[in-house]
């Protein structure tokens, strides 16, 4: 994974988004309905792009993500056979055997998400958010996430800082209860290939720590917070 590093503090915006519902579905098992902590930066990019009205919006981002719960849903799945064995009538099929059926999804409660969007690039789409061209969304199509702030900000390299809840390189710190995780760092406009990635996550607010590659916004909920620029 490619992380973007400066020796000058850097300008940026930080803007605050809060979600009452969403569902980030773990690719990695198959079959089962297994939800990421956390939206994955594909997922970001998308909101982005939604906010520019751009296919796909590829600056270097920094991300802190957390929630305040979680559950888990009963959807009802209707696939439709590919034989016409069992057709859909007004888009249900009947139960049974690759029929209707019921699945768990795992969902998270007030989700909140905050994004950094340094230089040039971040202006210009931190500017779209005042007027997005399609409705803003974290994940599927009925998650919707509202803006809470858009503020300037002053990045500065640092190698010692507060380790929250931002989404971090592999390498990129040393505490030992973060939990890596593998999620899409971008997919294609044609959706048709996928970068994956491992990102280093806390769960918890981990205090200061040495640091590898990292920025910090000393403002971020007047304790600072350590957070590393990310590209697709």
């Amino acid at each position: 994974m490619t992380v973007l590093s400066y020796a000058e503090p850097l300008p940026a915006w930080r803007l605050t988004f809060y979600a009452p519902v969403a569902s980030f579905r773990d690719p990695f098992f198959p079959g089962l309905t297994r939800g990421l902590p956390v939206p994955p930066p594909s997922t970001v990019r998308g909101l982005l792009a939604a906010a520019t009205g751009a296919p796909y919006e590829s600056l270097a981002f920094g991300m802190a993500a957390w929630s305040e719960g979680e559950g888990v849903d009963a959807e009802t799945y209707h696939p439709i056979d590919a034989g016409g064995a069992n057709p859909a009538v007004s888009g249900r099929v009947r139960p049974g055997k690759g029929g209707m059926t019921l699945r768990s999804r795992p969902f998270l409660t007030g989700v909140h998400l905050t994004v950094w969007l340094p230089g040039e690039a971040g202006d210009r789409v931190a500017r779209a958010f005042r007027r997005p061209q399609w409705g803003l969304r974290l994940g599927r199509s009925q998650d919707l996430v509202h803006l809470e702030e858009r503020v300037e900000v002053v990045l500065a390299p640092v190698s010692e800082a507060v380790v929250g809840s931002a989404l971090a390189p592999a390498s990129a710190h040393d505490v030992p209860y973060a939990v890596t995780h593998r999620m899409a760092a971008s997919v294609s406009v044609d959706r048709m290939s996928t970068r994956w990635t491992d990102y280093l996550w806390c769960d918890r607010p981990a205090g200061r720590h040495p640091v590898r590659g990292a920025f910090e916004d000393t403002d971020y909920q007047g304790k600072g917070q350590a957070l590393w620029l990310l590209e697709p």
